[in-house]
């Protein structure tokens, strides 16, 4: 039986710092429908609020949606972080470039710093890679993101369709010279203006 989130806490702290002695023992794989309520209690808690949690049910809902690149870090059976990459298109001059937007990504308190979210993006990067896809998108703290390999997407003449600093904009190519001929604005899916 799959352990299940009971309260805010949902893992002890005594638990968090067992990892780190454990060679954090963390699974990351594709999130299955039994996590869906882990996953919403994550979300919440880490963003102290529902809004990324009702993102993710609704692109669940979407045809457009890749359960392979919604995936969960498991410690003990417990889901202690979630990332989604999800397909968003780049307008270019009339021609549109298909990436990913990495949003949102959510650890659990006890577990934040901890390297969970790094594990989580650096095998999320790499099973889009494997999926085909030549980029990733994503709105985040300007000295997070580029210890990943992204780059602002200004560089390459992306823009987002909302108002963000160009030093919280990133990019990164999975692929060499995927953006070589795809600048332009990142249509987002409805549902990310809905939050």
């Amino acid at each position: 039986m799959t352990p299940r989130l009971k309260d805010k806490q949902m893992i002890s702290k005594t638990d968090a710092l067992v990892v780190v002695d454990l060679g954090m023992r963390i699974r990351i794989e594709p999130e299955t429908e039994g996590d869906y309520e882990q996953i919403t209690k994550l979300h919440t808690l880490a963003f102290n609020g529902d809004g990324e949690a009702r993102l993710v049910e609704k692109l669940r809902r979407t045809p457009t949606y890749i359960r392979e690149l919604s995936l969960v870090a498991r410690y003990r059976g417990v889901v202690i972080g979630h990332i989604l990459f999800y397909p968003v298109k780049i307008n270019s001059c009339g021609k549109e470039c298909i990436s990913l937007a990495l949003a949102p990504i959510s650890v659990i308190p006890c577990f934040q710093n901890r390297k969970v979210g790094s594990k989580l993006i650096r095998e999320g990067l790499e099973k889009a890679r494997k999926l085909g896809f030549k980029s990733v998108i994503v709105v985040g703290h300007p000295e997070y993101y580029p210890k990943f390999g992204f780059d602002k997407a200004s560089k390459y003449g992306i823009s987002a369709p909302f108002h963000v600093r160009d030093n919280c904009f990133f990019v990164i190519e999975l692929e060499k010279d995927a953006l070589k001929d795809c600048s332009g604005i990142v249509e987002y899916p409805r549902e990310y203006h809905e939050i």
